[in-house]
């Protein structure tokens, strides 16, 4: 009989040579994992990317063709979902219709045989910030409130592990994003590890500590969002992780800490530790907001991409976006915050665009640019 880890594992989640096979389809490939107690780890990743079936492998939900689960010292791999100490929350929330919000939050410690649960439940209320809801039934709350209650009845019974499959994809814009800084508190006041699993790289930026992109069953980067936007390693990562403006280049020197790049006749510098290739041909990348846009003839200073036009403008309130045509016939992408009571360009306009050269990275020049997009 395998052993009861509902109550007993802690420790940080260990998946070791993981590997789910569906027929000669292959969702999740050898993959190797430390999530550390304690922290909010989000897997990020497209449908398809395996994800999800990582998360429900996580869970008990499927079993892993190949591979090992582990909370700490304690072996889940085949322990039943009731038998480890992991809950998850879905997208759909799952809340029994017939009970109230008290009952619903209740039932999983009245399953375990606890007959006192009065204070548990309050005390899971308070925190999501809902006990006067505590005798409605969960038709009568919003999308968030429900939400809301379907976190607090999986916290309640404290177990070691909280799974969130793309909890906030029912909410709209302004409620999900209110709802990414809530839940974030209320993993940093429980402080029990949180792995949430979204295709929304904004969702995962805002809450989790470190994101692990998955493409095609594998991890392609893991670090901290900051890590992961700045720095990419792959031009899948740099597309998927926001938008980057990817552009071919010829390593020429270098002039110290920097790499000398030539882009259709333009000499830029790269940081050598940014720089991902060993070899010659490179995509330069810049993400849309690094850029400084000015009319063609006006002083500018960093790296300079001379002969660019104004193909589409679009102004979003916080900033403008610029769509610029270079010579070459790629069009850049520029997003310029409207703060400085500077005309906005016309479309046609003659543009040149800069950077400062530490925001530059670059990839390996082999490299499909659209990977991830």
């Amino acid at each position: 009989m395998a052993k009861d880890a509902s109550t007993s594992a802690q420790g940080d989640l260990v998946l070791s040579n993981l590997t789910k096979s569906f027929g000669d389809f292959v969702a999740v490939d050898d993959l190797n994992l430390t999530i550390p107690q304690g922290k909010f780890f989000a897997l990020l990743g497209p449908s398809g990317c395996g994800k999800t079936t990582t998360l429900r492998m996580i869970a008990g939900l499927e079993e892993p063709t190949n591979g090992k689960i582990s909370i700490g010292n304690t072996d889940i791999t085949y322990a039943k979902p009731y038998n480890r100490p992991v809950n998850t929350v879905f997208q759909n929330y799952a809340l029994f219709p017939h009970l109230t919000i008290f009952e619903n939050i209740a039932f999983g410690l009245r399953r375990r045989g606890i007959k006192d649960v009065d204070a548990q439940v309050k005390k899971v209320l308070e925190l999501v910030e809902l006990p006067h809801l505590a005798d409605r039934k969960p038709n009568q709350l919003s999308g968030g409130q429900q939400q809301r209650i379907a976190v607090a009845r999986a916290i309640v019974n404290r177990p070691a592990l909280l799974l969130l499959d793309e909890p906030l994809g029912a909410l709209d814009l302004k409620l999900r994003r209110q709802m990414q800084i809530e839940l974030k508190w209320i993993q940093t006041e429980i402080g029990i590890t949180f792995v949430h699993v979204t295709h929304d790289q904004e969702e995962a930026m805002t809450m989790a500590d470190t994101i692990a992109v998955m493409n095609k069953g594998k991890i392609e980067q893991m670090g901290t969002p900051e890590e992961l936007y700045d720095s990419p390693k792959s031009a899948y990562v740099a597309n998927f992780l926001g938008q980057s403006n990817l552009i071919a280049g010829e390593v020429e020197g270098n002039d110290g800490e920097n790499s000398i790049v030539n882009i259709k006749g333009n000499k830029v510098s790269v940081p050598k530790n940014r720089i991902n290739s060993a070899n010659k041909s490179v995509l330069v990348g810049v993400r849309p907001e690094k850029f400084r846009i000015v009319a063609s003839g006006k002083n500018t200073s960093g790296n300079i991409l001379n002969g660019g036009k104004v193909s589409d403008v679009s102004y979003t309130g916080v900033s403008t976006q610029y769509q610029v045509e270079m010579p070459w016939g790629q069009e850049l992408m520029v997003f310029e915050q409207n703060d400085d009571n500077e005309p906005m360009l016309r479309k046609g306009e003659l543009v040149t665009l800069s950077w400062e050269p530490v925001f530059t990275f670059a990839l390996d020049g082999s490299e499909n640019v659209r990977a991830g997009a």
